[in-house]
C-alpha cells in the first residue's frame, strides 16, 4: 500500500546503525534511519513512481524518504515554487545531488539555477551551481546559453578561491562540465580552469582535497557521453515562465 504512514514505517525497518553513523558523518540530516541505496532502490520497485507520494516524503523530513523522493517523483511536474521549498529545506547530500538532479529534469530548472547560485546560503548555491552543470550535461550545444555560461565562467575564475569551502567544490564541477560537455566552451572552459590552477576544498572532518587544474584529461569524455536527442531549450524555459510569471 503507497501511503505516507507504510512506507516511512518501511524505511524505518530497513535502517542500519551502522550505515546512518556514515551518512551523519556526511552530512545527512537528522531523522535519518540509514537505509542503503539499494535497499531504497528495491522499496521503489515496488511503489513505483509516485508523484504525490513523494512530495509527501519530501516533506516528511526523513532523510532516507527526501533521497527516495528523487528517485520517485515526476522531474517534469516539479513546479519552481516546489523546486525553492526543497532547496531551502535541503542538507548538504540533497543540496550537491538530489534537488540538482531533480531540477534538471523540470521545466523550471535553468531558472532556479540561476537563482540559486545567487543565495548567500552555502547549501542553496551549490544546488544552483551543480543543476546548471547537470544542465550543461543534457541540453545540446545549439541550445546552451553561452553568453550566460560565460559569465558563469568569468564569475568562477574571479571568485572561486574565496568562496566557501562546499560552493568551491560546485563551482570546479561546473567548470569541468562546461568542459567536458559544452564543445563550443571548452576551449574557454580549459583556459578558465589553468588559470584557477588547485582548488582545496575540505570534503569530510578527515581530509583536504585538491580539485581542479585537470580538466585537460576531462574533455575526452565529450565524445564518450553524447547528450541526449530530447533536450530542452533553457532560453524557452526561461522566457516561458517568467512570461507566466514572467508569466
Amino acid at each position: 500500500m503507497n501511503d505516507l504512514t507504510s512506507v516511512l514505517d518501511e524505511l524505518r525497518g530497513l535502517g542500519k546503525e551502522s550505515y546512518r553513523k556514515v551518512m551523519l558523518r556526511h552530512g545527512a540530516g537528522e531523522p535519518c534511519y540509514g537505509v542503503k541505496i539499494e535497499d531504497l532502490k528495491r522499496l521503489l520497485k515496488r511503489t513505483g513512481k509516485d508523484h504525490e507520494l513523494a512530495l509527501k516524503l519530501y516533506d516528511s523530513g526523513v532523510y532516507d524518504a527526501r533521497y527516495l523522493t528523487g528517485l520517485m517523483v515526476d522531474d517534469a511536474r516539479m513546479t519552481k515554487v516546489e523546486l525553492d521549498h526543497w532547496v531551502s529545506n535541503a542538507c548538504g547530500p540533497l543540496a550537491g545531488s538530489m534537488v540538482p538532479s531533480v531540477a534538471a529534469g523540470s521545466p523550471a530548472g535553468w531558472v532556479c539555477a540561476l537563482e540559486w547560485l545567487e543565495s548567500e546560503r552555502p547549501l542553496v548555491a551549490v544546488a544552483g551551481w551543480t543543476t546548471v552543470a547537470s544542465l550543461v550535461s543534457v541540453i545540446s550545444d545549439e541550445a546552451l546559453d553561452l553568453t550566460k555560461l560565460r559569465a558563469l565562467l568569468e564569475r568562477v575564475e574571479k571568485s572561486i578561491h574565496h568562496a566557501p569551502n562546499d560552493v568551491r567544490y560546485a563551482m570546479n564541477q561546473f567548470v569541468i562540465c562546461v568542459a567536458c560537455y559544452a564543445l563550443p566552451m571548452n576551449g574557454e572552459a580549459k583556459g578558465v580552469a589553468e588559470r584557477i590552477g588547485r582548488v582545496s576544498v575540505v570534503v569530510s572532518p578527515e581530509s583536504l582535497k585538491l580539485v581542479g587544474g585537470w580538466l585537460a584529461s576531462c574533455t575526452s569524455m565529450r565524445a564518450l557521453k553524447p547528450k541526449p536527442t530530447n533536450h530542452r531549450d533553457p532560453r524557452k524555459i526561461e522566457r516561458g515562465l517568467l512570461a507566466r510569471r514572467r508569466k
